[in-house]
């Protein structure tokens, strides 16, 4: 039996040039310390934005972010149709995308802020934890269809991939990582969402999850480490005949240092903000150490690292 993606075209860009009203056209704007936005965002990364927005709306309660998750190429549509005043996306937006904005007379402006991982989950009832980037790419372009065929396969059985949607960054990523241009005679579903595909892939030992890491990388949250039970997180190694463990990978902070693990990904938050408003205040926070310090709470490694400071007790006669 195969499974198929619905309403796999991504959305087209061409034609958006309607300004909307994102809380800027009237005399009483916003600035950093008041006033609410709407943000938009790819549903991967749900538990980050969270955490910055609660964060910045604990030190400024007059401020608020109306948040839309989506897949990143609707949010992407909603930020060009000035729907949405900030995203965070995996990408800079493409010239077709800043044309847009010109004409528009806008202006677009973007920051990069971590460095994240896109993480392969199994259920735990599958004993396979290991797999090579040739792997990947052989399972994605249909050369590899059952857990028997990998180098160390444990399992027997048709391998189903499990995505969040259509238009997300985490299908996207893969097809341009491998550069597949067609997925139809792939085992693969949609799920709805990051925290569905961990539901079903903890249910279905033959199914193989694709998931953003921050929803299970937070050790100081109790919906991370719920989400994380009756899952394992494969390690992936860059090379095609490992020779070690070591080789493996997986997507963690130690992992990310360096891009060492192969499956990395840039994140950036980007702004059609004109004047010194709530955005800026968001992007100037996220760019400071604090910011950085949530992100790397949060399992991802920081563009902006947030700096320990030790004190040193040395003998008397140092």
């Amino acid at each position: 039996m195969k499974f198929r993606l619905l309403g796999l075209a991504v959305l087209g860009t061409s034609g958006v040039f309607g300004l909307l009203n994102c809380g800027s056209g009237n005399g009483n704007l916003d600035n950093p310390r008041q006033g609410t936005i709407t943000v938009a965002s790819d549903e991967s990364f749900k538990p980050l934005v969270n955490s910055l927005t609660n964060a910045y709306e604990g030190i400024y309660p007059n401020t608020h972010f109306k948040i839309d998750y989506k897949p990143e190429q609707e949010a992407i549509r909603q930020f060009l149709n000035d729907s949405a005043r900030i995203i965070f996306a995996t990408r800079q937006l493409n010239e077709k995308e800043l044309e847009i904005i010109k004409r528009q007379k806008g202006s677009q402006k973007y920051q990069h802020i971590a460095t994240d991982g896109l993480a392969l989950v199994v259920s735990k009832s599958n004993s396979d934890s290991l797999i090579t980037m040739a792997e990947v790419q052989a399972i994605m372009e249909g050369k590899i269809k059952d857990w028997a065929q990998l180098k160390d396969g444990n399992q027997q059985g048709l391998i189903t991939l499990v995505f969040d949607n259509a238009n997300a960054s985490n299908l996207n990523y893969i097809l341009e990582k491998f550069k597949v241009k067609d997925i139809r005679n792939l085992r693969i579903i949609s799920a709805g969402s990051n925290e569905k595909v961990i539901e079903d892939v903890r249910k279905n030992p033959l199914h193989l999850g694709f998931i953003g890491v921050n929803w299970i990388s937070d050790g100081h949250s109790l919906a991370s480490e719920e989400l994380s039970k009756g899952i394992h997180v494969l390690g992936v190694s860059k090379k095609t005949n490992p020779d070690s463990l070591s080789d493996y990978i997986q997507p963690f902070q130690s992992g990310l240092e360096f891009k060492r693990y192969p499956l990395h990904r840039d994140l950036y938050i980007i702004s059609r903000e004109g004047y010194s408003g709530l955005g800026g205040g968001l992007m100037t926070y996220i760019a400071r150490d604090v910011g950085g310090l949530i992100i790397q709470k949060m399992g991802l490694l920081p563009t902006v690292p947030y700096p320990r400071e030790l004190e040193v007790t040395t003998g008397a006669n140092f």
